[in-house]
């Protein structure tokens, strides 16, 4: 069975959970499938952004709890928390800006699916939660990590201690969202945001991206340290053209379409 879908047009992938009978709640099958999706995004050079959504009115409902006997998932669950993760990519380090939009319920591991990504653009009636503390089951694909450096600890806390269900608006509030749409047009608002960034100067762009994510393991003097190291190389290979462009005019009083 194809459980998740993968679309291209130009540089940006769309990742597709469709295994709509269950909320996209993810099994074995499905978790592989889902891993090989990102690692075929992160192996191909001509993808630059990748969009991942949830087909059938619903993001993700997490784990199918139904299948946690299914030995293809089981393998998943190293006790070393080895691995790419029990939903498939959630330990992967991505190099690539990865965008999520977020219908319906994108709750327990479904959330931890959309925490993977850089940005999250919900339907405004879409629902996020830990619901999996109602049945005794951890966050193991990075809830616990992510959260926390998304929204703060007190707002992880919350919702990780309380399992409660966290409505768009409130997600949007908090952080935990970054956009919000009427219902039905995240997926098409992810990807236009999706375009826009794959349309940016790329080695700019992702070595500010690395160095965001790689400044939570440092002291601060060593963070700004690095920042300077990855960044001033790019002001020469991509900075010197740009900046000649904005000289003769392109792009002033803010246009992003230079």
């Amino acid at each position: 069975m194809q459980y998740v879908n993968v679309d291209v047009d130009e540089a940006i992938c769309t990742i597709t959970l469709n295994r709509a009978d269950k909320r996209n709640a993810v099994n074995g099958a499905v978790a592989a499938q889902l891993r090989a999706a990102f690692e075929r995004f992160e192996s191909d050079d001509a993808l630059r952004v990748a969009v991942l959504t949830g087909a059938g009115g619903n993001f993700c409902a997490g784990a199918d709890l139904a299948a946690l006997g299914d030995p293809a998932l089981r393998n998943e669950l190293d006790p070393a928390g080895q691995g790419s993760g029990p939903m498939g990519p959630t330990r992967m380090h991505l190099s690539k800006p990865l965008v999520a939009a977020i219908n319906g319920y994108a709750v327990a591991g479904g959330l931890e699916l959309a925490l993977l990504a850089d940005l999250r653009v919900a339907d405004e009636d879409a629902v996020l939660g830990v619901f999996c503390r109602r049945w005794g089951i951890p966050l193991i694909d990075g809830g616990t990590v992510r959260l926390p450096r998304i929204v703060g600890m007190g707002r992880a806390l919350d919702l990780i201690l309380t399992g409660r269900p966290v409505h768009a608006p409130e997600a949007l509030a908090m952080g935990l969202v970054n956009r919000t749409t009427p219902s039905g047009g995240a997926l098409a608002a992810a990807q236009m945001l999706a375009r826009q960034i794959a349309k940016f100067p790329q080695l700019c762009m992702l070595t500010d991206r690395r160095s965001v994510y790689a400044q939570w393991d440092l002291p601060l003097a060593e963070a700004l340290r690095q920042e300077g190291a990855r960044g001033v190389p790019i002001v020469f290979a991509e900075g010197e053209a740009g900046a000649c462009r904005f000289s003769q005019g392109v792009g002033r009083h803010g246009h992003f379409n230079a």
